[in-house]
């Protein structure tokens, strides 16, 4: 046990309180990770170098899709939390599951949420699926540094516990200080990989392949929460399965075997309808 243990810093969940009426910090951090991904999606529909011939949402378009996945975001989200980690609790308290401002997200519902979300709208508006996962592969990363801030403010999702330097004594998580595992979150689901993505996105065609943006997120997202929970600490309520695995392990198994699944079959298909074409240019 170190002799020195950063404390927890006292911010209040609660950013600002009018009367009965009260804005969370992890409200916030969900709005300021759709409108800055917003902004940042709608500069690049506006590049055409961008996509060459590929189809993309005009600037109105994109709105309407933000719209959309916000809302295949926070439903699947909430609802992936639910099955995945908690059904027991909800199942004798199913009027605690549309209570959002006590937490209680899972990524990856929100990612099958907004798969489903974004099959729906690229049917209704005649575009491929795959472009759209592509918009949200490169904005995703926003929503989820903001999120694992989010996280941390709340004190929840904390580390395991550990003898480093940084480790911290969090509020409700006992007197043994713990990795800050959601700034590790946040440093790789976030920083890292929104630098892999935009770099990919402005320093290579990859938006020319429809898909393959998405096959990088789904690979990077995977390995970053594989890597970070070894010293994340496990849902109580849920603990170790198989032998010693976190839930948040192994489902990132499969995201990470999908996307470069994914990133294969989208770089071929590009590179046949490249041939097929014999200059670039979008194949009949």
């Amino acid at each position: 046990m170190p002799l020195f243990a950063l404390p927890f810093p006292a911010i209040d969940p609660i950013a600002i309180q009018f009367g009965p009426l009260a804005i969370r910090w992890y409200a916030l951090a969900y709005i300021a990770g759709i409108l800055i991904g917003w902004w940042y999606l709608r500069r690049l529909v506006d590049s055409p170098r961008l996509w060459g011939a590929v189809d993309r949402p005009t600037a109105a378009e994109l709105d309407d899709f933000v719209l959309w996945a916000t809302l295949g975001i926070v439903l699947g989200g909430r609802i992936g939390y639910v099955l995945f980690y908690n059904l027991g609790h909800y199942l004798e308290h199913p009027t605690e599951i549309v209570q959002l401002w006590k937490g209680g997200m899972a990524f990856h519902g929100g990612l099958l949420g907004s798969i489903v979300v974004m099959v729906i709208f690229a049917r209704r508006r005649d575009f491929s699926f795959l472009t759209l996962f592509d918009l949200f592969a490169a904005a995703a990363p926003i929503g989820l540094f903001f999120g694992r801030l989010a996280n941390f403010i709340n004190g929840e999702l904390w580390g395991r516990t550990t003898d480093v330097a940084w480790g911290m004594v969090f509020p409700f998580a006992g007197p043994d200080p713990r990795h800050p595992s959601q700034l590790y979150e946040a440093a790789l689901e976030g920083v890292v990989l929104f630098a892999v993505v935009a770099h990919l996105v402005h320093r290579s065609e990859i938006l020319k392949k429809p898909g393959a943006l998405a096959g990088v997120f789904a690979m990077g997202y995977g390995l970053a929460r594989f890597v970070v929970e070894f010293f994340r600490e496990p849902d109580v309520q849920v603990g170790y399965l198989f032998g010693g695995i976190p839930m948040g392990q192994i489902l990132s198994l499969p995201m990470i075997a999908a996307g470069l699944a994914l990133f294969v079959w989208a770089s071929a298909h590009a590179r046949r309808s490249t041939a097929h074409t014999g200059d670039g240019s979008r194949a009949p």
